[in-house]
This record gives structure tokens, C-alpha cells and sequence, in this order.
């Protein structure tokens, strides 16, 4: 998944979603992007049709949310979670998830933050920050429904 090529990424979660419905063992990451998809329904159609989405473009001007963008924000906190890392995130999650009482929901709040963090790193040039991200989290954490 440590790519920048998008058509390659895009076939991991197309192979993933095609094995499972074909009943074929899932290799590693595929695991995690099954169990993303299916808390998603609403791309299970983009997913069995690989030949009509692999090429899709999606931005923020057509008010349109990039699906593989969305699953794979789910696949990073996913993977953050289970390392604990960055080294406090699973406390804030489990603080976040305590208010929301929907692991899913719980996910779609780190993730604005996450988006918010990436987003100023690429609009400033500068390395992803930390203290934002956990900033955003707090907040989070101390006010359900609060956006960052």
C-alpha cells in the first residue's frame, strides 16, 4: 500500500474486495480493507466495478468524496490504533470512542483531525504535526460532536 502510484492502490482494495467475494483467502492488508469495506456499503458498488472506478477522479470542487481517499483514512487509523502510534493516539481514541459509543463514528472524528493535520503539512510545506493531531483530538475527546 506504500505506494504513490494511484492505480496500484486502487487494485489492492479492487483484489481484496474480488477475493472475498469469491471466497479466496485475504493476504495481509487485504484483511483490513475487507473489514473497512464493509462498514461502507455505499462503495461496494464502485468496488465490483473496477473497470468503470479504477480511473475515476475525485475532488473537492465536484463536491464529491474520494471513496479509496475515505478507506484508506480508515486503513491509517486503523494501523495507528494497533501500534499506538503516534504514542498516545490509542488513549484518545478509546476517549473519543467512550462518547461516541460507535467504534465507526468514533473513527470518522480522528479522522477530521487527520485530515486536518495532513492538510496543513501540505499547505505549509512542513512535516506533519503531532501536536495538531492531538490538539484536534482533545477536542474531540472533551466535546462529542465538536469540530476541529
Amino acid at each position: 500500500m506504500f505506494t504513490q502510484d494511484r492505480a496500484q492502490i486502487r487494485s489492492v482494495f479492487f483484489r481484496a474486495w474480488r477475493n472475498y467475494r469469491s471466497g479466496l483467502p485475504l493476504q495481509g492488508i487485504e484483511k483490513i480493507i475487507l473489514e473497512v469495506s464493509l462498514r461502507h456499503p455505499e462503495y461496494h458498488e464502485l468496488l465490483e466495478n473496477p473497470e468503470r472506478y479504477q480511473d475515476s477522479d475525485y475532488s473537492p470542487e465536484t463536491g464529491t468524496t474520494n471513496p479509496f481517499l475515505h478507506m484508506g483514512m480508515h486503513i491509517a487509523i486503523e494501523e495507528q490504533l494497533s501500534i499506538d502510534q503516534p504514542a498516545g493516539i490509542r488513549s484518545r481514541y478509546q476517549k473519543i470512542l467512550k462518547q461516541a459509543d460507535d467504534a465507526h463514528a468514533a473513527q470518522h472524528q480522528v479522522m477530521e483531525c487527520l485530515g486536518e493535520m495532513l492538510w496543513q503539512a501540505q499547505r505549509s510545506h512542513m512535516p506533519v504535526d503531532e501536536k495538531l493531531y492531538f490538539a484536534c483530538l482533545d477536542r474531540f475527546a472533551g466535546k462529542a460532536g465538536s469540530e476541529c
